[in-house]
């Protein structure tokens, strides 16, 4: 969590601004110079430490650390009676468009996305995936060996909220929190598998530009569905959106 380094294209940036105005001291004095060096030395200390906060707005930082703060903090309860159909059945329809929730969050995600003729553009066929956890891209073609390549997440993983809470929800509110779009998304398969079910505190993107939107969306969904938080997920959420600012 404290493994931060300097964003270095800023630190790049900040040291071509050094030598300009270097150059300019040249020829209009040591005033010039000083005011260069004052200036660079001020940039890499404003340079971000890992994490980008561009994908999410001042406003979302501000809402998510005020929401962190109603989430209440209590131990991890037994996963005793957790199964996938607690939360109904995979991939319902809940919002009735015709679409099942997988094809609706691949169609949301994917870029130059096709769909399988005859399915009225629901099923999708094959797509592009910039991935948010990986920073790489994948492409998607539907398959029995190939769909795996492109998962979706619950970013608050359904194990996680059943221990957190969500035991206590009711069936049709359970279903809501496993199709709601805002606790979905589009992720490289693999690293998918390797989150599991980790909260915050144990598994953060591998992609540090996207830990800030990560956990401004967990927030968002616990605070939506008042699941609560462990002390550990709680003081790593806070972390990341101190660094954030």
């Amino acid at each position: 969590m404290k493994d931060f380094t300097i964003n270095h294209s800023a630190a790049i940036k900040a040291l071509t601004l050094l030598t300009s105005l270097l150059l300019a001291g040249a020829l209009a004095g040591c005033d010039a110079a000083a005011e260069a060096a004052t200036m660079m030395t001020d940039s890499v200390r404003a340079a971000p430490s890992g994490i980008s906060a561009e994908s999410v707005s001042p406003a979302e930082l501000a809402t998510a650390r005020a929401e962190l703060e109603t989430i209440p903090v209590k131990g991890r309860a037994p996963k005793t009676g957790y199964a996938r159909d607690e939360f109904g059945p995979a991939w319902a329809d809940v919002d009735r468009n015709g679409c099942d929730t997988r094809n609706d969050i691949l169609a949301r995600d994917l870029q130059g996305e096709t769909f399988k003729p005859g399915t009225q553009n629901c099923v999708v066929a094959t797509g592009m995936l910039a991935d948010k956890y990986t920073a790489t891209t994948i492409n998607f073609v539907r398959g029995n060996t190939t769909s795996s390549a492109v998962q979706i997440d619950h970013l608050v993983a359904l194990s996680d909220a059943w221990q957190k809470g969500a035991q206590q929800l009711s069936p049709e509110q359970r279903k809501q929190l496993a199709n709601d779009p805002l606790n979905l998304m589009a992720a490289d398969g693999p690293t998918n598998g390797a989150k599991g079910d980790k909260d915050a505190a144990t598994w953060l993107p591998p992609n540090k530009a996207f830990r800030c939107e990560y956990v401004v969306r967990q927030t968002a969904v616990k605070a939506k569905y008042h699941l609560w938080a462990t002390q550990a997920e709680h003081d790593a959420i806070a972390g990341i959106l101190t660094a954030c600012s």
